[in-house]
């Protein structure tokens, strides 16, 4: 059996809908699978945690499968799995604060000669691995840079500042690209409400971040040239080295941290007098998340061995480095299918089968 749309047979000036014939729903779960991957980036967005998106899509799956002897197919199975998503989405939403980045919550940087302000009582925006919510290489290029595109950390740093319902509706008209009439039913509101509502998380997004159309394009020779230089400096802690490869106005971020600093002398500062470890006492392994380059970083440890450290996100503009964001969550570290200590002797080793970068 196969799963259809309605017919519908004109009669009298009414519309009758026939019986449609689908798999069991034993099946719900294979015809469900390859939506996967944009259910979870859709609740990322909406949530701006990847443990909190987990947890909705695992309970989207499970409200859609209790329902689906129910699916009358009158839209596609991707647009109603959508529809559980965004409604549960909400309602995990509700009463939540919205998770920020440092940045976010203090519009000026803070001076490096401060004590460092940690608040761990703040649910800070996390990143996404590339390869939970990122079509496969071998997809269609136009797909996986857009799909890049909607998760890049600035524009999920953005979203964190509309209300949740408004998020809702820019999401779905403007990434799912349904249209206001579709959404209007499924937030029970009017057209001229969603438009409205449209209109001002436009507003909101373009004064927090650069909208969709502006997500940089692949990495270029010279951005990945960029990149290994910023590896091997960083392996002998060469500050200097560290902060020549980044742009001369850089933000570098550290949740949960609320203290940033803004461009390279403090960046420098941070890193010469609170930044633990000494020439070869750190490892960088690539990672890709939220469809920019990364690292993963490994402090050595009394042991000898290195053990997670923090995760790293950049942020190119043309051939600079622009947004260093450092996560210092040591629970992403499994997230992102790393390993829990490395024992790797000198700075030039590199382990087999890490993550690599776009």
């Amino acid at each position: 059996m196969s799963v259809g749309g309605p017919t519908l047979c004109p009669r009298g000036g009414e519309s009758t809908v026939t019986t449609i014939e689908r798999p069991a729903q034993d099946d719900f779960l294979a015809l469900a699978q390859p939506y996967r991957r944009e259910l979870l980036a859709h609740c990322y967005r909406m949530l701006g945690s990847v443990h909190d998106a987990e947890d909705v899509l695992q309970e989207t799956m499970v409200r859609a499968w209790r329902a689906y002897d129910r699916f009358e197919g009158r839209s596609s199975l991707r647009t109603w799995l959508h529809r559980i998503a965004t409604t549960t989405s909400l309602t995990a939403l509700e009463g939540r604060s919205r998770r920020p980045m440092p940045a976010g919550l203090h519009g000026t940087g803070s001076d490096p000669d401060d004590p460092l302000r940690d608040n761990p009582e703040i649910a800070w925006l996390e990143p996404v691995p590339d390869s939970a919510v990122c079509p496969d290489s071998g997809a269609d290029p136009a797909a996986v840079v857009d799909a890049r595109a909607g998760v890049r950390l600035a524009f999920v740093a953005a979203l964190q500042h509309l209300p949740a319902r408004q998020r809702a509706v820019l999401l779905l008209r403007e990434v799912l690209q349904w249209k206001a009439s579709e959404v209007a039913e499924l937030l029970d509101t009017s057209v001229a409400a969603v438009n409205s509502a449209l209109q001002r998380a436009r507003a909101q997004i373009q004064e927090a971040a650069p909208t969709r159309d502006d997500a940089p394009e692949p990495l270029t020779a010279a951005q990945q040239d960029l990149l290994d230089r910023y590896v091997a400096a960083f392996e002998v802690k060469d500050v200097s080295g560290i902060v020549a490869l980044l742009a001369a106005d850089v933000a570098w971020e550290m949740p949960p941290f609320e203290s940033w600093y803004r461009g390279r002398a403090h960046v420098a500062q941070h890193l010469e007098h609170r930044c633990p470890g000494g020439p070869g006492d750190f490892r960088l392994l690539p990672v890709g998340a939220n469809g920019q380059p990364g690292f993963a970083l490994y402090l050595r440890g009394d042991d000898g061995a290195f053990h997670p450290f923090c995760l790293q996100v950049l942020t190119f503009t043309g051939a600079d480095v622009t947004h260093v964001a450092t996560f210092l969550d040591l629970d992403l570290f499994p997230v992102f299918g790393l390993p829990g200590s490395l024992t790797l002797t000198g700075p030039s080793a590199r382990p087999t089968g890490s993550a690599a970068t776009r």
